[in-house]
C-alpha cells in the first residue's frame, strides 16, 4: 500500500479530529523518520516534544522489551517492583519529595487541579466548593471538559459546554493582571513557563520569579505545566529553572517515556502530595510496571547522554542560524533550547503552506496558531544535521 491508500482508509474510518500533514510514517530512528513510500525526513516536531531522546532509542526499547516479558500491568490494587524505583529516581533527579504517575498529560493536569483544590480546602481553609484557580490566556493544558473550560481558544470549546466552574483567566506575562485576579479563595496559579501550543510564547524576563513571589505572599500554590517544556527541551531540566524558580507542583509527561508509552506525573513535596488519601484519585494504568520501567530508562538517557546540555548549546546555534535568514515573511524568531517558533507575518499566507513545502523537501515541522512554524527536533540532533536543514528552511522561507 502507498501513502494515499493509508490516507484514504484513515479519512474513511477515523474521526477527523486532527489535520495532519499527509505523510504516512512507518519507521523512525534517532532524528529521522521514513514513510511507506521510502522517503526520509528530519523530524522537527518530536511528537510535540515527547521524543526528546529520539525515535526508538535502543536503551529505552531494551527496557520496554525486558519488562514486557515479565509483567506489564498489576493495577494499583497490588504493588510492583518498578514503581518504587521510578519514584526514587524521579525524586533524585527533580528534587521533589513525591510524585503521582498517570498516563496522559491531560490526566496529570486534572490530577494537579484536584490536588490544588484539596490543598485549598484542607490547608488554606477555603470554603468547600468555592476554590478558584488562576490560569493564563493562550494556555494549552489538554482537551478534557474541565481543561477546555479555562481555554481561551474558542474553537476548542464552542460546542462542548457546559463547563467546569472555578477558574479565572489573566493575561499571560502580565503580573498586574495576575495580582488583580487574586482573592481569598485562590488556591493556585497554573501556568506554562513557555506556551508551546500558543506559538512558543516566552513571558518577559522575571515573570516566573514574580509569579512565585506573589504565590508565597498570598499563600497560593504555583503549578507549572512542564509537559512540553520539561525534561531538557528548553536547555534546562525544567523551563522554570531558567529563572531559578521552584514551583509547588510541576506537571510532566511526553518525554518522560521517550515516546514509547504514555507516562505522566505530578511532582510535589510531601506536605502537598501527602494530602491524597487512598481511593481519592487513581488510574488503572497509572504507575504500571511497564510504564515505570520505560520512564526510568527514559530519564537515564536524558542524564547519561547530557541531553539537557545539548539542547541548550544546539538550541542557541539553531536559533542563531535561523535569525540569519533574511525573509520578508518572518516577523519574529523566538525560543529556548530546542523549542523554537518562527512567527510569520499575517500576509505570508499562513504557516501551513510552508510546512507542506518543508515536508516535500524532507523536513517535518508543524504549524501552530496559524502563523507560527515550530521547530523542536529530538535533543539528540547534532550540528551537522542542523547545518543540513538550515539551507532547506531558508529556501522555503524565501519563497513567495
Amino acid at each position: 500500500m502507498k501513502s494515499k491508500d493509508y490516507i484514504e482508509l484513515e479519512e474513511k474510518y477515523g474521526a477527523h479530529n486532527y489535520h495532519p500533514l499527509d505523510v504516512v510514517i512507518e519507521r523512525g530512528e534517532g532524528v529521522w523518520v521514513y514513510d511507506v513510500d521510502g522517503n526520509k525526513y528530519l523530524d522537527c516536531l518530536s511528537a510535540y516534544s515527547a521524543l526528546n531522546q529520539g525515535h526508538v532509542h535502543p536503551k529505552i526499547y531494551e527496557a520496554l522489551v525486558e519488562q514486557a516479558k515479565k509483567v506489564t500491568l498489576t493495577s494499583r490494587a497490588f504493588r510492583n517492583q518498578q514503581l518504587p524505583l521510578f519514584y526514587q529516581e524521579l525524586s533524585e533527579m527533580t528534587g521533589y519529595e513525591m510524585s503521582l504517575p498517570m498516563n496522559s498529560g491531560a490526566e496529570a493536569v486534572e490530577t494537579a487541579i484536584k490536588l490544588a483544590r484539596k490543598w485549598g480546602y484542607k490547608v488554606k481553609n477555603i470554603p468547600y466548593f468555592e476554590s478558584e484557580l488562576i490560569v493564563a490566556g493562550g494556555n494549552f493544558h489538554g482537551r478534557t471538559i474541565t481543561i477546555i473550560s479555562f481555554s481561551t481558544e474558542e474553537y476548542y470549546k464552542k460546542e462542548f459546554g457546559p463547563f467546569t466552574p472555578g477558574f479565572k483567566t489573566v493575561n499571560y506575562g502580565d503580573i498586574k493582571s495576575l495580582e488583580a485576579a487574586i482573592t481569598s479563595k485562590t488556591a493556585a496559579i497554573m501556568l506554562e513557563p513557555i506556551q508551546g501550543e500558543g506559538g512558543v510564547i516566552i513571558p518577559p524576563s522575571g515573570y516566573l520569579q514574580n509569579v512565585q513571589r506573589i504565590c508565597k505572599e498570598n499563600n497560593i500554590l504555583f503549578i507549572a505545566d512542564e509537559i512540553q517544556t520539561g525534561l531538557g527541551r528548553t536547555g534546562k531540566l525544567f523551563a522554570c529553572d531558567h529563572e531559578n524558580v521552584r514551583p509547588d507542583m510541576i506537571i510532566i509527561g511526553k518525554a518522560l517515556s521517550g515516546g514509547f508509552y504514555p507516562v505522566s506525573a505530578v511532582l510535589a513535596d510531601t506536605e502537598i502530595m501527602g494530602l491524597f488519601q487512598p481511593g481519592e484519585h487513581g488510574s488503572t494504568f497509572g504507575g504500571n510496571p511497564l510504564g515505570a520501567a520505560v520512564a526510568r530508562a527514559a530519564l537515564k538517557v536524558i542524564q547519561d547522554e547530557k541531553l539537557i546540555e545539548r539542547s541548550l548549546d544546539l538550541g542557541n546555534y539553531f536559533i542563531n542560524e535561523l535569525r540569519k535568514i533574511n525573509s520578508t515573511h518572518i516577523k519574529e524568531i523566538r525560543g529556548k533550547g530546542l523549542l523554537i517558533g518562527v512567527e510569520l507575518k499575517s500576509e505570508a499566507g499562513g504557516a501551513r503552506r510552508f510546512c507542506e513545502v518543508l515536508k516535500e523537501k524532507g523536513i517535518l515541522a508543524k504549524e501552530t496558531h496559524d502563523n507560527v512554524i515550530r521547530f523542536a527536533p529530538p535533543l539528540i540532533i547534532d550540528k551537522e544535521t542542523i547545518n543540513w536543514a538550515i539551507p532547506i528552511i531558508r529556501e522555503t522561507l524565501m519563497m513567495k
